[in-house]
This record gives structure tokens, sequence and C-alpha cells, in this order.
């Protein structure tokens, strides 16, 4: 009689539990140092590449991106950028997603302009010369600017920021700017998960035994934790400027401070 008037109770499934990361210890295939994002701070640049040269010479220098931007000296920290790789031609600069907008502003000002502006773009243009742009500009404003940040910056400057790579590895290690996908290789990846980061960056652990070392992120100290190394520590707001040394199966952070 009472048949099909009462239903079990369905009991809610249970969230899955993060994967853990299961690879070994990060073994690059040479001495790595990784500098977090620099953002225009000149002054924190030059003392921690001093660190570097006194504690770790011999190394590979890797920086992860977002070189410009914020900081009032972006102009000055690409010069000494290109400057490096002329001294340490191994030097490698990965492309950030601020690098990304100043390339997008001068591919389509009109398009990429105004949403440059109001991310950084302000303090880069003022560190190249003096241009008469807000936060929100006029199409016309916008091609003006553009041609005369043309007139002004340095030859090749444009070509180098385009050919930066988007990640690079060394034995079982890898470095990217903001993330990137856990459940697709390296080769396999997006470029906005790379330049842009991924939703499960950092809450799903590679099962392939990669480490990710990467920037973007604002941490308060640097990170190591589940595959992921961490090392944006906000020099743009902090005024410290950090890097990572990872060899055979060590890391080690430094830092500087402006």
């Amino acid at each position: 009689m009472f048949k099909g008037l009462f239903r079990r109770r369905q009991t809610p499934s249970e969230p899955s539990a993060p994967r853990r990361f299961e690879g070994g210890l990060p073994k690059p295939e040479e001495t790595l140092a990784v500098v977090g994002d620099i953002h225009g701070q000149i002054t924190c640049l030059d003392k921690l590449i001093d660190k570097l040269e006194m504690q770790t010479p011999d190394a590979r220098w890797v920086f992860v991106g977002d070189f410009i931007d914020r900081g009032d000296y972006s102009s000055q920290v690409l010069a000494r950028l290109r400057a490096l790789e002329l001294e340490r031609p191994d030097t490698i600069c990965i492309l950030g997603n601020h690098e990304e907008m100043m390339l997008a502003f001068l591919r389509d000002p009109e398009q990429a302009g105004n949403r440059w502006m109001r991310h950084g773009g302000l303090q880069t243009m003022a560190s190249f010369g003096h241009f008469k742009l807000g936060v929100q500009n006029a199409p016309e404003a916008l091609r003006v600017a553009r041609d005369q940040l043309l007139e002004v910056m340095p030859e090749g400057l444009e070509d180098w920021l385009a050919s930066c790579p988007r990640w690079f590895k060394s034995g079982n290690v890898v470095v990217v700017h903001a993330g990137a996908d856990p459940d697709r290789p390296m080769e396999e990846q997006k470029d906005q998960a790379l330049t842009w980061g991924h939703p499960a960056f950092g809450k799903q652990a590679r099962e392939d035994g990669l480490w990710v070392v990467h920037g973007h992120t604002v941490v308060t100290l640097p990170q190591e934790k589940n595959g992921v190394i961490s090392v944006d520590t906000g020099a743009y707001a902090t005024g410290k400027l950090t890097a990572v040394i990872i060899a055979d199966g060590n890391t080690e952070f430094v830092q500087a401070t402006a």
C-alpha cells in the first residue's frame, strides 16, 4: 500500500580529494636561479643580480615574466635584461601577461590600449618619456601614443619581447609565468594557461612528475608545495624581489629589497 511513497535519501557524493604530487625532488639538468615578477623595480633587480652573481654565478638564470608595469622603471628593467642576455647567453626571459598586453598595444592600440593603461601601462609609458594618456583614452590618442612609443623604444625591443618563450624546461623543472593545466602535457598547453593562469593550477598536482616554478600570483612568502614553487613576492608593492635557486633536489630562496 505504501510502496513508492518513501524514497531512500540520496547521500551527496563526497568531493574528490585534491591530487597530491608524487614526483621526486626537483632536479634540473643544470643549476637554475628563477627570478620572480620584477614590475619595473630596477633597484631590486640590480641588488638581486648582485646576490646571484656572488651566490650562484654558474647557474642558468630564468626570469618568470612581468618585467614591466606598475613600477616606475620598466624601460630600465628591459634594458638591464637585454644586456644581461648578452653577458649570459643562456639567460631565459619568459613572456608575462604584462609583456603580452604591451605587445597587443603595439599591434592594435585602439583595441588593447586602455586595458593596458588600467593595468600598469601608464607607468611603463612614463618610463619611456612623457605621454598624454590616462586610464581611459580616445582611439586617436592611443594611436598617437603607440607611434610615439615606437619612435623612442630601443631598436629590436619589440621583436625581443615577442621572442620570449612562454615556458622553459630543464630536467623535471618547468618555468612558466602564471601556471599550467595540470592535466595537459607541457607541449599541449594553451597560451592562456601559461601566461594568465589556469583554475586547476596549484589545486591539482601534475601526474608527470614535473615541478612548475611560476610568478604572477603574489605570495607573502615564497612557497614550495605540491609540485609548485611560487616566487612572486609582489616587488612593485612590497619592494621584495625573490629568486629560487634549484640544484640537485635542493631549493633555496634569495631575496633583495628596495
